[in-house]
């Protein structure tokens, strides 16, 4: 009863949660519409918001708003710049001043334009070439922007759970709160998942990583409904770093029947043999590449849709179209919570299937 009564809580929560995200991006996209009245301009206005809500940053914003004097407040904290220009430059994000102002760093001069840091003069000058691209010099930047923070919190918050989880273990007794919601998905992902792809034999070497990635990935979805606006997994080279991690794991533990099914497979002419290699090789390829595309464009596109349809309110300023997108959008918010887990769960099946294929022998019951 206890469990049940914990799963209601979270749920609740994050439904709530979701709803003030969800009011948050209208205020926003309405915000635009008064500001700009012109239609066309309002449609230019809401897909250059979206696009920048989909870009990560180097500081940790939470809302903005103008106060009485004009001037435009920001309620958050700023994160560490990291640059390599010809040596170490490290400063805090809150010299940009959310691109407002020009960093000064040992006699350098750094930007902010669309997101990416540049070095400029004084006066912070960008030089656009003929397709509007910034050319000033960009350093390497090794920033801990809103992302790599998130990731980082995200990772303590995990360790801090699991680890509670396992001392209530270690003593013998039941956990408790957070724990009894956890136990079940624990052992869905080693009964349901894990032990009918890899086999009884030899999933334990793969439950540590599969249970990492499907509660990160769950965690890291959940929070970008939250008004942190956090947007981690439309960040492709988050889901390249999941892809190459799975792919690394299967190619490097797969047994001598995995490589030959792929370069020299049994029941097959020869000539057929050097004509299907290519193209096993490229199979092992496509697994990995597919998984990162799969979370990235689905998450990435949740989004857009939803902030589209937000946005639609205000181009259509009608009754009828103000409340179907609101209705919509509204739905299609909840709908994200489901999502959220389900990308998870594709994630984690599809590398026990992978792990499974590399590690099978003649004989084994899966």
């Amino acid at each position: 009863m206890q469990n049940i009564m914990s799963l209601k809580n979270i749920c609740l929560l994050f439904v709530f949660l979701t709803s003030i995200s969800f009011a948050q991006q209208e205020m926003h996209l309405e915000k635009i519409a008064v500001e700009t009245q012109d239609k066309s301009d309002v449609k230019t206005e809401i897909k250059e918001y979206i696009n920048h809500h989909l870009l990560d940053s180097h500081d940790f914003s939470l809302f903005s708003y103008e106060a009485d004097n004009g001037e435009h407040k920001y309620i958050g904290f700023p994160l560490p710049v990291i640059l390599w220009d010809a040596g170490l430059k490290v400063f805090s994000s809150s010299k940009l001043h959310h691109g407002e102002s020009v960093a000064e760093v040992d006699g350098n001069y750094y930007a902010l334009h669309h997101n990416k840091i540049y070095k400029t003069d004084a006066a912070g000058t960008i030089n656009l070439d003929e397709h509007h691209h910034a050319s000033n010099k960009k350093p390497i930047d090794f920033s801990i922007t809103k992302n790599v923070f998130t990731i980082f919190l995200v990772g303590l918050l995990m360790f801090a759970m699991f680890s509670r989880m396992a001392k209530k273990y270690k003593t013998g007794s039941m956990p408790k709160g957070m724990g009894r919601f956890l136990e079940p998905i624990i052992l869905y992902i080693r009964d349901d998942i894990a032990v009918p792809n890899i086999g009884p034999k030899k999933y334990k070497r793969y439950l540590p990583y599969l249970l990492t990635v499907f509660f990160f990935v769950w965690i890291i979805n959940l929070l970008g409904l939250t008004p942190l606006g956090v947007n981690v997994t439309n960040n492709i080279a988050v889901t390249l770093a999941l892809a190459l991690t799975t792919y690394f794991l299967t190619t490097f533990t797969a047994n001598r029947n995995y490589w030959a099914h792929i370069f020299w497979m049994p029941g097959v002419p020869w000539p057929m043999k050097i004509i299907l290699a290519p193209i096993e090789l490229l199979g092992t390829l496509i697994k990995p590449f597919s998984l990162m595309i799969r979370l990235y464009a689905n998450i990435t596109a949740g989004h857009i849709v939803l902030m589209s349809i937000i946005g639609l309110m205000f181009i259509f300023k009608n009754w009828l179209g103000s409340s179907l997108s609101f209705g919509l959008a509204f739905a299609l918010s909840l709908l994200e919570l489901l999502v959220a887990a389900l990308q998870a769960y594709i994630f984690t099946m599809l590398s026990a299937l992978y792990f499974g294929s590399a590690v099978e022998e003649h004989g084994d019951d899966h």
